[in-house]
């Protein structure tokens, strides 16, 4: 989008100096810099609102000088300013947007009659087409923009638990291994209901559904905020646990397990879970980390079940 701008957008700058236009070259000038400017920021920061929020209402500011200044050829600006917009920022902010540029060209042109336009008709055939577009673009962003926020929620969480699915585990196992360099403490919990096949082999898999819901519930209701829960797969879970050294992460370990040992029920009797945890090394890779975590569950099974083991 800022390359599309900068090589549409400074041409008409160029030539507007030289028409001696200064007031709607500036602006235009102004609009250039900024993309330029934006799009370093984007790129080094790897944020594209707060660039995206600025270029629309920079933009959107210059089109409506060039507007009022240059006259009626200029207001075919108007119909791109409304698709980048959209593109830019949300799809409520960019009609706010379009809607403060639509009244100030009409304010203005009620202050000053004739001067932008030829006479008022044609003023609100330009609104009324403006705004149109501006109606229509918003209805495509604002669905586009909730099919986007339901296809990332599918994509990051399980759908029957609803905690987060093992992609975005891997992906926030690797950002914490990264962070860890930073002398922050990362603790990971591995959980396993034990014996959950018999369950589901002699009690179907609706109660085994039913089981891992409420196991779900029962650990949500004693983590932290910033606690991160995932399923790893199956009958199988993961608790990431940050600013959290081997004293805490003990003391989660076995809370959870009181805790799924009291409160969840099957139809056969209480359910119990298996637990190993690790705290993140330095320099640790997130694969050595989880594999670690796992050798410890692994460990819990071997030595009864309904236990936990925290690696040293």
């Amino acid at each position: 989008m800022g390359l599309i701008a900068i090589f549409t957008i400074a041409p008409y700058a160029l030539y507007r100096i030289y028409i001696g236009s200064f007031i709607t070259a500036i602006a235009d000038t102004v609009v250039v810099v900024s993309i330029i400017i934006a799009v370093i920021y984007a790129w080094r920061t790897d944020n594209a609102a707060k660039p995206g929020t600025y270029l629309a209402i920079i933009c959107s500011a210059a089109a409506t000088i060039a507007a009022i200044n240059s006259g009626i050829n200029s207001f075919f600006w108007i119909y791109p300013l409304v698709l980048f917009n959209f593109f830019m920022v949300s799809p409520a902010r960019a009609l706010i947007i379009m809607l403060v540029v639509l009244c100030s060209i009409a304010m203005y042109h009620t202050l000053n009659p004739n001067s932008v336009f030829a006479n008022t008709y044609q003023m609100s055939e330009f609104l009324v087409t403006c705004l149109l577009s501006s109606l229509l673009t918003f209805i495509f962003a604002y669905r586009t923009q909730h099919q986007r926020e339901r296809l990332e929620i599918l994509a990051a969480h399980d759908p029957l638990t609803g905690v987060y699915n093992r992609r975005i585990m891997t992906e926030e196992l690797y950002k914490a291994a990264k962070d860890s360099r930073s002398s922050r403490v990362y603790s990971l919990l591995v959980m396993d209901l034990d014996h959950f096949k018999n369950i589901n082999d002699t009690l179907g898999h609706k109660a085994g559904d039913q089981i891992l819901i409420d196991f779900v519930h029962i650990v949500q209701a004693t983590m932290r905020e910033n606690d991160l829960f995932f399923r790893h797969g199956g009958e199988e879970f993961a608790l990431l646990l940050p600013d959290t050294d081997k004293q805490g992460l003990t003391i989660v370990a076995d809370k959870l397990q009181k805790q799924v040992f009291s409160k969840l029920q099957s139809p056969a009797g209480s359910v119990s879970v298996s637990s190993g945890g690790a705290v993140l090394e330095e320099n640790e890779n997130w694969q050595d980390w989880l594999n670690r975590a796992d050798a410890q569950l692994y460990l819990s099974k071997q030595a009864g079940r309904n236990r936990y083991h925290i690696a040293d």
